[in-house]
């Protein structure tokens, strides 16, 4: 993005770790992402969720069954899931290991979480999108009610899992009172609801204004920084949370991940922003330019573009500086980092 964004690249080699003191690898891999190779053990904690008795067993009718599989499986990112498994690594588990399956239920709890919000933020009634991972979004491909109905289910399949997957009953009730806190109407669901309420104070259908000069750039900002911290900042740091917890993180490497967490989820969430404005559905997956269309806040529509991409490095400079608080093993978080930063879609 801008020079400053370059010299964040050029740390992830080194990461803060130390050779093979890091489990599950080192920072010289040629992944600029810290994620490529974590792709699989990924799938294969998703796939034994998804086809547990507790999420598509008997009395899962197929279409319901089929429109979840079409939503959690898509390609993706994974991003959130590998959160977890990067948690755990801080912690001393290699996610490559059999002891990473311990974090198995909070790796699939959280996608099964963004996946549902995904599902029904595509909805006609929210942001009526037509393309979500490159291919129709659910409501296209089956139906509007088989589409809030896979929503639903997957997301109580999301705490289904975590309550008979995770080993340690003592760990149960913080992680499910973690993650239902994080997607509930404090977080996530709060976040889009105000994202939805600012955008028809946008178009004028409410007295609310985030943009005249009553209001002023710096509140308009501090509106879309509290939307996005809930709505995309608040299961990024469950992520993280849940992958500490079930990894067994002492209250000071909590801290430090929540952090972390905090600047990755508003740096992703600019970017976000910026891509919509400068980049192209094919790259994507999704529609772009819509946003904007709608009137809805964004950072580039408020600041800019090049004021947002040197908050974007702002922010990615402050995650990388916890992450180096968390030891060698956090070298995947400083990766992760910078691919925010530079991310094409």
């Amino acid at each position: 993005m801008t020079s400053r964004s370059s010299s964040i690249s050029s740390q992830q080699a080194s990461g803060g770790a130390s050779g093979d003191g890091a489990a599950g690898g080192d920072a010289s891999t040629g992944d600029a992402t810290g994620m490529a190779d974590l792709a699989a053990p990924i799938e294969a904690m998703l796939l034994r969720a998804l086809e547990s008795d507790v999420v598509t067993g008997d009395g899962c009718p197929a279409i319901l069954a089929d429109a979840m599989r079409y939503a959690l499986m898509a390609p993706g990112k994974r991003l959130r899931p590998a959160l977890v498994l990067m948690a755990g690594q801080v912690c001393g588990i290699d996610p490559h290991s059999e002891a990473a399956w311990r974090l198995a239920p909070a790796v699939a709890a959280v996608e099964m979480i963004h996946a549902y919000s995904l599902i029904h933020d595509d909805l006609p009634a929210m942001d009526d999108d037509d393309l979500r991972r490159g291919r129709p979004t659910v409501h296209l491909q089956f139906d509007e009610a088989t589409a809030i109905l896979a929503g639903d289910a997957l997301l109580t399949a999301a705490f289904a899992t975590l309550a008979d997957g995770v080993q340690d009953p003592a760990l149960v009730g913080p992680a499910v009172r973690h993650l239902g806190i994080a997607a509930g109407a404090t977080a996530l669901v709060g976040g889009q609801s105000d994202d939805l309420q600012a955008e028809r104070d946008q178009a004028g259908q409410s007295d609310n204004d985030w943009t005249s000069d009553e209001s002023g750039p710096t509140a308009a900002l501090a509106h879309l920084e509290a939307i996005h911290r809930r709505k995309t900042g608040a299961l990024i740091d469950a992520s993280l949370a849940l992958g500490g917890i079930l990894a067994g993180a002492d209250a000071l490497t909590r801290k430090n991940l929540s952090n972390y967490a905090v600047d990755l989820g508003l740096a992703f969430q600019v970017v976000d922003d910026l891509l919509d404005t400068t980049s192209t559905a094919d790259a994507m997956g999704k529609q772009v330019g819509k946003d904007a269309a709608r009137g809805k806040l964004t950072y580039p529509g408020l600041l800019g573009v090049e004021a947002s991409r040197e908050k974007a490095v702002q922010l990615t400079e402050s995650a990388v500086s916890h992450a180096r608080l968390l030891g060698d093993g956090a070298w995947r978080l400083i990766k992760l980092a910078g691919y925010v930063l530079e991310r094409t879609h």
